[in-house]
């Protein structure tokens, strides 16, 4: 069944700058195969739910064993019959918007 997630997966701990780890995770989330964005905060994965939950099993674990504490916030939408969600559905959002495809960017 079709699911898209939105997950942060970040060591919890180990000090200020968590780019790095960061990093590890979401290369492991990009070499999964299943489509994924990264935002500033979050990773979106797409895919069947299994695929899906084990990328993130995978993902949390590669700063778990290394001993690291990992926080895990996990949102998803399971939406049987549809494809595509992490496209389609901003792309009705900038449809009602006229279109716009970027926010407005404000220094």
């Amino acid at each position: 069944m079709n699911t898209l997630v939105a997950v942060a997966i970040a060591p919890f701990g180990v000090g200020d700058e968590l780019a790095s780890e960061v990093a590890e995770v979401v290369r492991v989330i990009r070499e999964s195969g299943l489509p994924n964005r990264t935002t500033s905060m979050f990773t979106e994965i797409e895919g069947p739910w299994d695929e899906v939950m084990q990328v993130v099993k995978e993902a949390t674990f590669v700063l778990a064993k290394k001993g690291i504490r990992t926080e895990v916030v996990l949102k998803a939408d399971v939406r049987p019959g549809f494809t595509n969600m992490m496209k389609t559905k901003v792309d009705k959002i900038n449809e009602i918007l006229g279109g716009e495809n970027e926010p407005s960017k404000k220094d």
